[in-house]
């Protein structure tokens, strides 16, 4: 085998940063971090051999920034730059810029990027690769009888989408022939005032769809090996807030054929690295078909980790230096069952809306092998408004569903932050869920459940008022022997002690 790098610069921040800190530490290869002028005492610039500022707070004038980032990795003669996930990691012409500077890009060819980014490009670079796709008709004639005949191949429920659309505008779900010409119309009529273009296409309209991904890595040497799946179903505001792995419900049989056809998408493109492959699934009939491949390693890498017994952040420096990937298929196996949980600072009640401010208190769950947690803050650190709001990724495994599911709601018991608002509380409403613990679970959870999801928090009572109060009282006194109160003078604090004990009594 060729010998790994001696210096690697990652090209982000936060926990993902620190992720691949810590596996290159182990590997006994130093780092090199980057910060914005928001991020100088971040948890990242500790953990580095050493750090560059790169711009102000701003992602386009700092993380984005590819000259300032290239010219760091030059100073610091970093052989090879890890882009983590988000900001320049799907970029190819940041890494045609690698490949020219003589540094190497810890991810995927630019001309696999090039041909998953784009939606219609990768769909027929699937098809031929007898990848299942949406059934669909995605061509320019737009005369209605014959978009109607198209519908009744397809199979109703059909939608009707604007092809410039996005936030659900020109987007009209039809269930039967009869309705289909009045809500042709309409998504037209939308999708002009909203995108200046009638143009629409037609998809099957997956009723109960669930999201599963699978996890894939190829080497240079033309081998490609898939890591099994993950389930992504639960999300908010199209964004995944739990994953687990395997996904529950599905037979061996799906779970090969899911396999196989994440491989061939992989090797249509000549992948190198990690990559997932995405696929939405008909909860009835288990069907599924390609959505589209992030090519890079993904959050919810750890659950993946967890029940294959590997480190992908190693297999991507293995495979960055030229070396065949780790494991064959033949020795990949599945282990166990794993959760993520991903802690934001944002507040469910008000539309999962993003929150700021100081992280006052953390205590974290008790931390074990089948116990992890992903996080780039410390108490004390702050959370602003210029990057993901992503606190942390609580990653639990257990033997089976039930096992790792009964930790994860354990552990999210033992977790506390205060400072900011967070979703904790909403994630141990839906990990109670008895359709979750079933593994009922479908894109439209949250919608589907949000009456008890979103339940009132019970009223405190005066009791625990009180007890909270009385509580601050004797911390702020405890070191006192005497205390001053008005006009009473000098007061024995064991006097105030008989009172405290007096209202408690009257309390309850």
């Amino acid at each position: 085998n060729k010998p790994l790098f001696d210096k690697i610069l990652i090209a982000n921040r936060g926990e993902i940063a620190c992720r691949v800190i810590r596996t290159a530490k182990k590997l006994g290869i130093k780092t090199v971090a980057v910060y914005s002028e928001a991020d100088k005492y971040s948890l990242h610039v500790k953990m580095a051999d050493d750090a560059y500022l790169i711009g102000p707070a701003p992602s386009s004038e700092s993380y984005l920034n590819i000259d300032k980032i290239i010219a760091v990795a030059k100073e610091s003669s970093s052989q090879a730059i890890h882009p983590g996930y988000g900001f320049l990691s799907e970029n190819p012409n940041f890494a045609e810029r690698l490949a020219n500077e003589k540094i190497i890009f810890i991810g995927p060819p630019a001309s696999a990027m090039i041909s998953m980014g784009s939606k219609s490009e990768s769909k027929d670079i699937m098809i031929a690769a007898n990848v299942p796709v949406v059934p669909g008709y995605h061509g320019t004639n737009q005369d209605p009888q014959f978009l109607k005949e198209q519908a009744s191949k397809i199979g109703y429920p059909v939608l009707i989408k604007a092809i410039k659309g996005g936030g659900g505008k020109g987007m009209r779900i039809v269930n039967d022939p009869s309705e289909f010409e009045i809500q042709l119309e309409s998504s037209k009529r939308e999708a002009i005032k909203s995108f200046a273009d009638d143009q629409v296409l037609i998809e099957k309209y997956l009723e109960t769809p669930r999201h599963v991904e699978v996890q894939i890595f190829a080497d240079t040497q033309g081998n490609v090996v898939h890591l099994f799946e993950r389930d992504c179903s639960v999300q908010r505001r199209h964004q995944k807030i739990l994953e687990e792995a395997p996904a529950p419900g599905l037979s061996n049989e799906i779970r090969q054929e899911l396999g196989a056809k994440a491989v061939a998408a992989a090797k249509a493109v000549n992948y190198v690295g990690a990559g997932t492959v995405e696929f939405i699934m008909d909860n009835k009939d288990k069907r599924f078909y390609f959505m589209e491949m992030n090519t890079r390693l993904q959050v919810e890498h750890p659950v993946t980790e967890m029940v294959t017994s590997t480190d992908l952040v190693h297999w991507q420096l293995e495979v960055a230096s030229g070396n065949p990937l780790p494991m064959t298929q033949d020795v990949l196996c599945l282990d166990g069952h794993a959760f993520e949980a991903r802690i934001y600072a944002e507040n469910p009640e008000n539309n999962f809306l993003p929150d700021t401010g100081p992280l006052l208190h953390i205590r974290t769950p008790s931390l074990s092998s089948n116990i992890r947690l992903e996080t780039g803050f410390e108490q004390g650190d702050e959370i602003n408004v210029y990057y993901d709001p992503m606190i942390a990724k609580l990653i639990t495994k257990g033997a089976n569903r039930t096992e790792a599911l009964r930790k994860l709601r354990q552990a999210l018991q033992e977790y506390e932050i205060v400072g900011l608002n967070t979703n904790i509380e909403f994630l141990k409403r839906v990990v109670s869920h008895p359709a979750f613990i079933q593994g009922e679970i479908e894109t439209g959870f949250i919608k589907k459940y949000e009456t008890e999801l979103f339940a009132p928090n019970p009223e405190v009572s005066s009791y625990v008022i009180a007890q909270a109060a009385l509580s601050l009282i004797l911390k702020e006194h405890q070191e006192l022997k005497k205390v001053t109160i008005g006009s009473f003078g000098t007061i024995d604090i064991q006097f105030i002690d008989n009172i405290i004990c007096i209202i408690l009594f009257v309390l309850k």
